[in-house]
């Protein structure tokens, strides 16, 4: 999601703007979503606040079961989707539907777990019931990305509603027909205002964000944005939900496999032209193994084809990265060039000599990009890892215990991952750190961030 910006935004809430949607591996049209307006916007809200109590009061066993009927129409529409978010993003179908299924299940496991989500009783006076009980928080605007606009959408939508909340959703301007059958399979098996969709840019995200009458702005997308929302929050007093930007390090350590290696730093750089939310976006890699690393890893970047990034406006920004790295000495190994004809692909790239002047390595580039940096130990790599700006995750590669428990302890990220880009059990949850955001955004915990606490202290009158 951009920025939020000043440009006016239109007040009637009729078919004043359009978002238009072109192909990124062909540059065909796609189609034309409407943007919602002021006017409708204020009459969503104020319907999703009209429902919540009634909402909140609906058994927590029947909220599972809606969500255990939406999880089932997106296995059933699961080609669909998929076929829309590839025509919109890029992403290639089969992996679009792994997505999918996957934020089924993730509906699946909320509604398993929203009924079981529970307080605690407290010891007090032996004639008092002391005990804390949870709440929905009210109304929760989810503001989501293109890059796995189903599954990461699921999450977010699945908790909020199965702890009791009403949902204004807005998804991304550049996945909006996936958002709106998202949100129109999932809006069916509930009651009128407990799910509805909204469309537009960051000015509908930032209008939305800032209004009083919403109780979470929960965000998955550009850290800007991120914190534009927290302003927006620390001003409303909505509790704000991120997880933004990451700047996704690789370690390689003396003494692996340097093609093994280089397997893993191409597949965390250039799986899905490198547009996945832990990325690996800078490779720090021990001189003992790094002439071997270098080569097999420039071998893997051109078997990998040139793949669509979601829009040409998004390539400008991978290819300036790529550029300005090399105007300030890098060396390019693979890659780096605009290919011809439609569309938005970008070919898998490496670079080298790279240092922390370079934006490659100092933000967030979300390409098919890997800039190496050879160092002299593996401390050196964790500790020049450790400092950026940016918590999301980490990865590390390294034949020792001492050296994955070092590393694990000392990189101030929410995920580690040793000897693996990735995968991980399901149900973790993690804190990103710093300008990577802030709460739990996915497991079980995302219920505790969906709900506030109350305490109750219980005792007969006139004890």
């Amino acid at each position: 999601m951009s920025a939020p910006n000043a440009v006016t935004f239109p007040t009637d809430h009729r078919a004043t703007e359009t978002i238009e949607i072109r192909d990124p591996a062909t540059g065909a049209a796609v189609g034309t979503v409407r943007m919602t307006g002021i006017a409708e916007i204020d009459r969503q809200v104020a319907l999703a606040n009209r429902v919540r109590s009634e909402w909140a009061r609906t058994p927590a066993a029947e909220r599972a079961a809606a969500l255990r009927a939406g999880a089932a129409l997106l296995r059933e529409r699961a080609d669909e989707l998929a076929e829309l978010n590839q025509a919109e993003t890029g992403r290639p179908r089969a992996e679009g539907k792994e997505g999918i299924l996957a934020g089924a299940a993730t509906l699946e496991q909320y509604a398993e777990l929203g009924p079981v989500h529970r307080g605690k009783s407290l010891q007090g006076d032996f004639e008092a019931t002391d005990f804390m009980v949870w709440e929905p928080r009210g109304v929760v605007v989810a503001l989501t990305p293109w890059n796995d606009p189903v599954a990461v959408s699921c999450g977010l939508l699945g908790a909020a509603l199965v702890t009791g909340n009403t949902v204004v959703y807005k998804p991304s301007e550049r996945a909006p027909h996936t958002g709106a059958l998202l949100g129109d399979l999932l809006a069916r098996g509930l009651p009128e205002g407990v799910l509805q969709t909204v469309q537009g840019d960051g000015r509908v995200g930032a209008l939305l964000a800032a209004r009083s009458d919403v109780d979470v702005i929960a965000h998955v997308g550009s850290t800007a944005t991120g914190r534009s929302i927290a302003k927006s929050a620390a001003a409303t007093g909505a509790k704000a939900l991120l997880e933004n930007g990451g700047n996704d390090a690789l370690v390689v350590d003396a003494g692996v496999d340097p093609v093994w290696a280089a397997g893993q730093a191409a597949l965390g750089a250039f799986a899905n032209a490198g547009q996945i939310c832990v990325s690996v976006e800078r490779i720090f890699v021990h001189r003992d193994v790094a002439d071997a690393f270098l080569a097999a890893l420039i071998t893997e970047a051109e078997s990998w084809s040139p793949a669509p990034l979601v829009d040409r406006r998004h390539r400008d920004h991978v290819h300036a990265h790529v550029r300005e790295a090399v105007e300030r000495g890098a060396g390019l190994m693979a890659g780096g060039a605009i290919p011809d004809g439609a569309g938005a692909h970008y070919p898998a790239t490496v670079l080298t000599q790279c240092d922390s002047t370079m934006r490659i390595m100092r933000e967030e580039t979300f390409g098919p990009v890997a800039p190496v940096r050879v160092v002299d130990s593996f401390e050196q790599g964790i500790a020049e890892a450790a400092s950026d700006d940016y918590g999301l995750a980490a990865t590390v590669l390294t034949p020792s215990l001492a050296g994955a428990q070092y590393a694990w302890r000392e990189l101030p990220v929410g995920t580690v991952k040793i000897n693996a880009v990735f995968g991980g059990a399901p149900g973790g949850a993690a804190h990103p750190r710093r300008a990577s955001g802030t709460g739990f955004g996915y497991g079980p915990e995302l219920l505790d961030e969906m709900t506030q606490t109350k305490v109750v202290h219980l005792r007969p009158a006139g004890g």
